[in-house]
């Protein structure tokens, strides 16, 4: 029972990829293709944010700005400097330590709404920021002319091309995600959320884990704003607004928290469906807003929740023959 069960897992993962790999010769529209390569981008910067608030317990409202200053690092630095996409991607993951460390402290003395308020506070004024500071950051104008990444020679000026990078990355930050959240680190995450009274009783250092957390989500935060900026080639401030960082919460609880498959699939409805709905014209929103409220309701714990209620009804229905 067990070696089917092994065979099985590894027949979807060979079918995942194959499908992955050949999704930009199925799916010919440039739109389509732009929608995946965003909801690439989006499953890292969940991923991100599921080590604080899905594992950690603590609430970040500031995503959205820790994703603008990854993608205005990147930006800036090849537009004004001409220095290569590589190294705006490496400056995406020093701004990303940089920022966890200044929003992991203020986490060791407040929680729930005062450290939720406080992350709100920190993405307005980065937001303030980029659209004030007009000589530097090009103020609600923004940046135009970000340069796409180079291999070899070998431009990804497409977003077909571009999809492959983003797979890669993706992939790499989906494992390294599982890994943490399936080592000791990830249970020492959720024992914090949990009590974490217990959790320091026994050693835990949690002023540290929760500094760790952060660094974790603004890297991940900073990486997918670097990855968007040279997806779009133009960046503006007025893209960063609240309502981001919103979404990226909505898309974890939707997803299921504490899941990296459950990242990916909240990434990928909130993403694409507001753009399938969009035949509804000015009821698109309203529709959206109600399938978003029966998940909600119907499925607490996520989507990547349903296939287990589904095995548990069929063994239910089983033992009652």
């Amino acid at each position: 029972m067990k070696e089917n069960k092994k065979y099985i897992k590894i027949l979807l993962i060979v079918a995942a990829a194959v499908v992955l790999l050949l999704l930009p010769r199925i799916i010919s529209n440039s739109y389509y293709q732009m929608l995946i390569n965003q909801t690439m981008i989006n499953s890292i910067v969940v991923m991100g944010l599921n080590y604080i608030t899905g594992m950690t317990g603590q609430m970040n409202m500031g995503t959205g700005g820790i994703y603008a200053l990854g993608a205005y690092g990147m930006a800036l630095l090849t537009t004004k400097t001409g220095a290569s996409p590589w190294l705006g991607l490496l400056l995406a993951v020093v701004l990303g330590l940089i920022i966890g460390r200044g929003l992991g402290y203020p986490s060791l003395r407040i929680s729930g709404i005062y450290l939720a308020l406080t992350t709100i506070a920190f993405a307005e004024v980065v937001r303030l920021l980029l659209t004030n500071w007009v000589n530097f950051t090009g103020g609600a104008i923004g940046v135009q002319g970000i340069p796409k990444f180079s291999i070899f020679g070998f431009t990804l000026d497409t977003d077909d091309k571009y999809y492959y990078l983003l797979l890669v990355i993706t992939v790499i930050l989906a494992v390294i995600a599982k890994r943490i959240i399936s080592s000791k680190w990830g249970r020492v995450f959720q024992s914090i959320k949990d009590n974490p009274d217990a959790a320091e009783a026994c050693g835990v250092n949690i002023a540290q884990i929760k500094i760790l957390a952060f660094t974790l989500a603004a890297i991940y935060g900073c990486i997918g704003g670097a990855l968007y900026s040279c997806l779009m080639g133009y960046i503006s401030s007025n893209t960063f607004n609240q309502d981001l960082s919103i979404n990226y919460l909505i898309m974890m609880m939707l997803g299921g928290i504490g899941s990296v498959a459950g990242n990916i699939l909240g990434a990928g409805l909130v993403t694409i469906l507001p753009e399938m709905l969009r035949v509804l014209e000015n009821y698109y929103w309203l529709i959206f807003s109600i399938i978003m409220l029966v998940f909600a309701v119907f499925m607490p714990y996520g989507l990547v929740s349903v296939p287990r209620k589904v095995m548990d009804l069929i063994g239910r229905r089983k033992r009652q023959q």
